[in-house]
Parts: structure tokens; sequence; C-alpha cells
């Protein structure tokens, strides 16, 4: 396992521009796959089940227009989130598998 230290200094190490550019090139030709993982991920998680689906509806059928936005707006965001935060799991599980095969 990693230090707290040593996450952050990684982190901070993705600033960088040349870097990032490598991890994104090689996660653009996996995209398909990792797509896949990820929302299968999603749904054994409950995110595509009967209870998103119905903040969806709630969502898109508000009868306030401005209510409706809002709603839409936050139901996105958390799906954002939600994304993010199984992408980074898959992608460190990921980093876990290739790592074990060195």
């Amino acid at each position: 396992m990693y230090s707290e230290e040593q996450l952050d200094a990684a982190i901070d190490r993705l600033t960088d521009p040349d870097r990032f550019r490598e991890a994104e090139s090689m996660v653009a030709s996996a995209a398909p796959k990792l797509q896949r993982v990820l929302t299968d991920a999603m749904q054994a998680g409950g995110w595509f089940g009967e209870t998103h689906e119905a903040e969806v509806l709630k969502a898109a059928t508000d009868p306030d227009s401005d209510q409706r936005v809002t709603a839409v707006r936050t139901l996105l965001a958390e799906e954002a989130r939600m994304g993010m935060l199984v992408g980074v799991a898959v992608g460190w599980a990921l980093a876990e598998e290739l790592a074990n095969e060195e």
C-alpha cells in the first residue's frame, strides 16, 4: 500500500502535462474495454438500477422549470462524481494487475 505522502506526490506529478499526456494516450487506446468495466462496476453498485431511473424521471418531469434544471444538473454532477470514483478504482486495480505481471 502507499502512504498518504506518496499518493500526494504522485498526484502532484500528474500536473506535469507531458506525464499526463502519456497516461491519457495509454487510456485512450484501452477506453472501449475500460468503459465496459466501468459500466459493469457502476451497475453492480446499483447506480443504474431502479432508484437511479426513478431519480432521472423525477428530475426530467418536475413541473417547475428552475427546479427541473437544478435537479438535472445535480443528477449529472452526481453521476460524474460516481463515474470518476469508480473509474479511479478501476484504474488502481488495473495498475495493480499490471504490477503483478512484472
